[in-house]
């Protein structure tokens, strides 16, 4: 099929390269000539794993290509993918869907044929009607211009596999013409087994935020529990393992840490939350509430552990924080817990130096007052500690024999709860993880 990419960044990119990998001839549009440049010489400019090498494959072959003129991609595609942003709003509880609204009123004016737009993105529950609404207003082809909303559930790090191999496949939709072109879209994937579940847009709306806020909820209950842990001498670590042998909890997003963060799942169970009050479901949005605030709570509760793993205040201390990135496999620093904390412990005196394996350029574009290098051994030069912010794989195989010469003293804080402490306490560390009892 002929598709376009309406938006190039986290999503976008992603999806454009992925629809080429399906055997589509893609166009992908961005309003940044540089990005658009970049793009189609097959350089990728986020960091996803097994991305840059999917870019450039299929701009060489191609089958894809990039753009900055919505008219060449409209008079192009028969199915139109909407892939822009949704950031928080100014009220810091729903999204801005001004980009969504923007990319059709682009778009829409230029479709004189029967087409197929399909959001991607991110939305407020009843925003496919509108959209709808707006789109044949404004297009010559009127009601032959059919909507979908076909959430992604992309984790960052996995977003190709994420979206060749999906767990599932959600089409919010009202014609029989949007089922079809959808099926047609995804046939490789659903041919493979993959479940799809065709619904009304208003239930694919609310499952993309009741899919996030229920990760939130289970991220920020473990770490509620680590808390208690911490305060009673539990290890949380085998709590997690005890929960997770239960087929009707499992261990899947129960890792004790820093919190959630980045692009998604902040700002969708900020979003599910007042949309639980919109709706008048009052115990929901407190319940969820309480999950945001767990999640707010981890910054000040990782600097009560390295204050207490350094035994002295932070003032004056050299600290070195591992991870940039809100999780291993990407470059994105959205609302970083790493990024977070290293900021808290700066303000509480300490000088910070943070390393990343990818997002070192993104983080000092963020937090331009932290001091970054790229070399692992390098980083834990001179430290009074080592905090693991982020669980890059880089850190579990390091060799903590030959990096326990580098600091002041050999003292590992582990905010993720991930490392094997046995194997750095064996070659001469002191390790201190959340919800773990010291040995």
């Amino acid at each position: 099929m002929r598709i376009s990419v309406i938006g190039c960044g986290h999503l976008g990119i992603p999806h454009a390269a992925a629809m080429a990998e399906l055997g589509h001839e893609v166009i992908g549009v961005d309003v940044d000539q540089a990005k658009v440049e970049r793009l189609n010489a097959g350089e990728c400019p986020i960091y996803e794993t097994g991305l840059p090498e999917l870019l450039a494959r299929h701009t060489a072959s191609g089958r894809l290509r990039f753009t900055t003129d919505i008219r060449e991609a409209a008079a192009f595609a028969e199915v139109h993918f909407i892939g822009v942003g949704t950031p928080i709003d100014a009220d810091g509880r729903s999204y801005d869907t001004g980009q969504v609204y923007g990319a059709i009123r682009q778009l829409a004016p230029h479709l004189d044929q029967p087409c197929t737009i399909v959001g991607k993105s991110t939305v407020t529950v009843g925003t496919t009607v509108q959209v709808t609404a707006l789109a044949q207003r404004l297009a010559p082809g009127g009601s032959s211009v059919d909507v979908v909303w076909n959430p992604e559930f992309l984790r960052e790090g996995h977003a190709v596999e994420d979206t060749l191999r999906p767990d599932r496949i959600i089409a919010g939709l009202t014609t029989v013409e949007g089922e079809k072109a959808i099926r047609a879209v995804y046939a490789p994937i659903l041919d493979a087994g993959v479940p799809i579940f065709v619904t009304d847009p208003q239930t694919a709306e609310l499952a993309k935020g009741a899919a996030n806020s229920y990760l939130g909820l289970k991220i920020s209950y473990i770490n509620a529990v680590a808390d208690m842990c911490d305060a009673a001498g539990g290890d949380v670590s085998q709590i997690v393992d005890i929960l997770g042998i239960d087929p009707r909890i499992g261990s899947g997003g129960m890792r004790p840490g820093i919190g959630y963060g980045g692009g998604c799942l902040p700002k969708d169970v900020r979003a599910f939350t007042a949309s639980a009050r919109q709706l008048g479901a009052d115990r929901a949005a407190k319940l969820l509430r309480a999950a945001e605030e767990i999640n707010e709570s981890r910054t000040s509760v990782a600097v009560s552990l390295v204050t207490h793993a350094l035994g002295r205040p932070l003032a004056g201390t050299v600290i070195t924080v591992w991870g940039a990135a809100f999780k291993p496999g990407t470059n994105d620093v959205r609302e970083s817990p790493a990024l977070a904390l290293a900021q808290a412990l700066q303000k509480a005196g300490a000088s910070v130096t943070v390393h990343d394996p990818q997002a070192v350029a993104t983080a000092m574009q963020r937090n331009p007052e932290l001091e970054y290098t790229d070399d692992l051994a390098l980083s834990v030069n001179r430290a009074d500690a080592v905090v693991l912010a982020t669980e890059w794989p880089e850190y579990h195989q390091a060799d903590p024999a030959a990096l326990a010469s580098s600091p002041v003293k050999a003292l590992m804080v582990d905010c993720r709860t991930t490392l094997d402490a046995d194997r750095w306490r064996m070659a001469g560390w002191t390790v201190h993880q959340l919800g773990r009892p010291e040995k």
